[in-house]
């Protein structure tokens, strides 16, 4: 893996952390493994680190995580910055009443949803995931938001697979990346 900001010493900890697995889930996916980063408690805390560094003082009232994913990097990031957290999350998941978003996969479509009264017009986004792809998820999830007059201020990613094109699907938002596969 090679990193998108080499200056920094963390990131070839934090790219060194992440297991590559070849043929999983089939044949030709070559899938990149954060538990192995979650196990090493130095590489997930620099993990958490440089995002909250970058967001810090952005004036970010929600950090929305992309479930499930999302939810382990989310959370520490928000309370850092002195955000809330809203999970967006797969169909029928959530109680109460939400708004949805159906998004292409891939292999398919799926839907993302979120509570209606997690956020509120005017507020100020980061949407975090793990991995970005395609970009079908982060796009769903920017759209979702944006319906409602919440501000997208970034999108925030450990992992990008750039020959997947996922950041062409974001239009005008900003990515920040950490690692970039090779």
């Amino acid at each position: 893996m090679a990193s998108q900001d080499e200056q920094d010493p963390r990131i070839s900890n934090i790219s060194s952390a992440i297991r590559v697995i070849p043929d999983f889930p089939k044949p030709g996916i070559i899938f990149q493994d954060i538990t192995t980063l979650l196990l090493d408690t130095k590489a997930f805390r620099d993990t958490i680190d440089l995002f909250v560094e970058r967001y810090r003082g952005k004036d970010i009232s929600v950090v929305a995580g992309i479930e499930a994913r999302g939810f382990i990097f989310g959370p520490p990031i928000a309370l850092a910055i002195g955000a809330k957290f809203v999970p967006m999350r797969k169909p029928n998941k959530l109680p109460g009443e939400v708004l949805s978003e159906e998004y292409s996969l891939e292999y398919g479509k799926d839907t993302m949803e979120m509570h209606v009264d997690a956020v509120k017009a005017g507020e100020r986004a980061l949407i975090i995931d793990d991995l970005v792809a395609t970009g079908g998820t982060l796009s769903a999830a920017i759209r979702l938001l944006e319906r409602v007059g919440v501000h997208v201020v970034e999108c925030a990613c450990v992992i990008e697979l750039p020959e997947l094109k996922g950041r062409e699907r974001l239009g005008e938002k900003p990515l920040f990346v950490l690692v970039s596969s090779t």
